[in-house]
């Protein structure tokens, strides 16, 4: 068995949504490394062009907002013009909203719903046509979504439409995986645990007290989520299909319960 190109992306196009900064950039820095031809898009251009300029000339800025349905199709029609296939989509960009449950609006959960659920599933319908040419022209298409540990067990903030939202994003992994596994395309999902992002400021801002409930006893890094990312992307992942990976540290699956005494 020869593994030298196990883990290799080259040749491959990639596209990661929320990927000018947090774990999306880190995704797209791991691709880069691999080989792979990445652009990289988020509602802020700028933000884009800097990530791209940084990690180098395989990483190009496609600015979008994939918040409605009209941004998704936007965002395929502008990497149509530029690709004649795509062969690796990462639904990343999300939103977060944690108000009291007696406070918590309608717009906390409409925005948080729309872009953590309703996005990823319109824009990969509207990349439907690139991911299968992709799978017609390599081995099978990817389409990589980011969940959340907090779609697999409770966290203790009142985050109530984003933890909704990434539990209904893992099930729809599976539906979709379900569906476009006909077409060639595999569809899996990463659930991040404890990652510094403008996201997770706990993570960010006080990342060696978050460690000390964390089994790893410490929070994640940026080659721990381009590994895995890289991973489901390359051959090495071609027959992982509808997965969901916790890359938490052991938050989810390897913690302890609180004992009640008899």
């Amino acid at each position: 068995m020869n593994t030298d190109h196990l883990f290799r992306l080259d040749g491959r196009v990639a596209l990661v949504t929320g990927g000018s900064r947090g774990i999306g950039r880190m995704i797209a820095a791991g691709f880069v490394a691999q080989g792979a031809t990445v652009y990289v898009s988020s509602r802020k251009a700028e933000a884009c062009e800097e990530t791209a300029a940084a990690l180098g000339e395989r990483c190009h800025a496609l600015p979008m907002d994939v918040s409605t349905v009209a941004g998704c199709r936007a965002l395929a029609a502008a990497l149509g013009e530029r690709e004649q296939r795509l062969d690796i989509l990462v639904n990343n960009a999300g939103a977060a909203w944690g108000v009291p449950f007696t406070d918590f609006p309608e717009s906390g959960w409409d925005k948080v719903m729309d872009l953590n659920v309703k996005s990823p599933f319109f824009l990969t319908q509207a990349l439907h046509a690139l991911l299968r040419a992709g799978a017609a022209a390599h081995p099978p298409a990817k389409v990589i979504n980011i969940t959340s540990v907090d779609g697999l067990r409770l966290n203790p903030w009142e985050t109530y439409s984003y933890q909704a939202s990434k539990a209904a994003l893992i099930h729809l992994t599976r539906r979709l995986a379900a569906r476009l596994v006909e077409d060639g395309i595999h569809v899996s999902s990463i659930a991040p645990g404890a990652f510094a992002s403008e996201m997770n400021r706990a993570a960010r801002d006080h990342g060696d007290a978050v460690a000390k409930r964390i089994p790893a006893r410490r929070i994640g890094e940026a080659e721990d989520m381009a590994g895995t990312a890289i991973f489901l992307a390359s051959r090495a992942g071609d027959y992982v299909v509808g997965e969901t990976i916790a890359v938490d540290g052991g938050l989810v699956n390897a913690s302890l319960g609180g004992g009640i005494d008899a």
